[in-house]
C-alpha cells in the first residue's frame, strides 16, 4: 500500500471522497461524462452514475441533454476560466506521466486563484513511499512550489494587495526574489512536513506564467546534488506542455 505523505483521516468515507473529487473535477474542467468519472476514480460506471446523480440532487452538478455533467449552481470558478483550465490539464497530463516515468516521483500542475494554489492535474509515482495525488486540493500560494513561481510574476502592487501583513509580505518578497533569480522554486516542508517539491513555470504564447509544474517527493529521497538535473528535466517537460498549448 502506498504511504501517502499527507495521510487521509482515519474515518475517511470512500463515497464522500469520491463525491468531493468529482465536484473538484467539475469545477476545474467544466464537463464530464459518466465513463470519464468512472475511469478517473477507478469505479464501475453504475457507481459513477449514482455519485453524479447525488451531486445533481444537491445542485453541485447539472446534466445536459447529451447526458454530460457540468458544474451546478453551487460550483462556480470565477477567478479562472474553466475552458482554459481544462485545456491546460489535457495538455499537461501526458507530459506529467512521462515526467513521473523519468524521475520516479509524483508530479503536479497547479494554477493560482488569488492567494491560493489549486492543483489541477496530478500523477502519482509507483514507489511504495510516495506523495499522493493532490488533484483538486487547494493550499496557500506562498506555501507551495507552484504558488511561489506564480506569485513571483506578480507586480509589486498586486502582491501587496494579497498580503496585508507587512512582515509576511517581506518574507514572501524575499523568497520570490530568489525564485525570480533562479527560475525555479524548491519547497522543503513548507506546505507539508517531510515533503520536498521542486517546480518550474509553464508559460503561454505571450510569455506569461499560467501554471507551475512540480515534482514532489519524501524528504528522505531528496538529494540537492541532483537538483540541476531535476530542474532541467522539469524545464524540458514545461516546454513540451507549452508547445502543446500553442498547438
Amino acid at each position: 500500500m502506498a504511504q501517502d505523505m499527507k495521510a487521509p483521516p482515519a474515518y475517511a468515507v470512500t463515497s464522500v471522497d469520491h463525491a468531493l473529487r468529482i465536484a473538484a473535477m467539475l469545477q476545474l474542467e467544466g464537463s464530464l461524462t459518466v465513463a470519464e468519472v468512472a475511469d478517473r476514480l477507478g469505479v464501475a460506471r453504475s457507481t459513477a452514475h449514482r455519485l453524479l446523480q447525488m451531486l445533481v440532487y444537491r445542485d453541485f452538478a447539472v446534466q445536459d441533454e447529451r447526458h454530460a455533467y457540468h458544474p451546478g449552481p453551487v460550483l462556480e470558478l470565477a477567478a479562472h476560466s474553466r475552458s482554459a483550465t481544462s485545456e491546460l490539464r489535457a495538455a499537461a497530463l501526458p507530459h506529467l506521466q512521462h515526467l513521473v516515468d523519468t524521475v520516479q516521483e509524483s508530479a503536479n500542475v497547479s494554477i493560482r486563484t488569488g492567494d491560493t494554489t489549486r492543483f489541477i492535474a496530478s500523477v502519482e509515482c509507483t514507489q511504495a513511499l510516495r506523495v499522493g495525488s493532490r488533484e483538486g486540493m487547494v493550499f496557500p500560494a506562498h506555501q507551495t512550489t507552484a504558488g511561489l513561481i506564480l506569485l513571483a510574476e506578480l507586480p509589486a502592487e498586486e502582491l501587496a494587495a494579497l498580503y496585508a501583513d507587512e512582515r509576511e509580505l517581506r518574507r514572501v518578497r524575499t523568497e520570490l526574489a530568489r525564485v525570480r533569480r533562479s527560475g525555479f522554486a524548491v519547497n522543503q516542508g513548507r506546505s507539508e512536513k517531510g515533503v520536498v517539491a521542486v517546480g518550474v513555470p509553464v508559460r503561454d504564447g505571450t510569455g506569461d506564467v499560467v501554471a507551475g509544474l512540480s515534482v514532489s517527493m519524501p524528504s528522505t529521497r531528496y538529494d540537492r546534488h541532483h537538483l540541476p538535473t531535476l530542474v532541467a528535466t522539469l524545464q524540458a517537460a514545461a516546454r513540451a506542455i507549452e508547445a502543446d498549448l500553442a498547438g
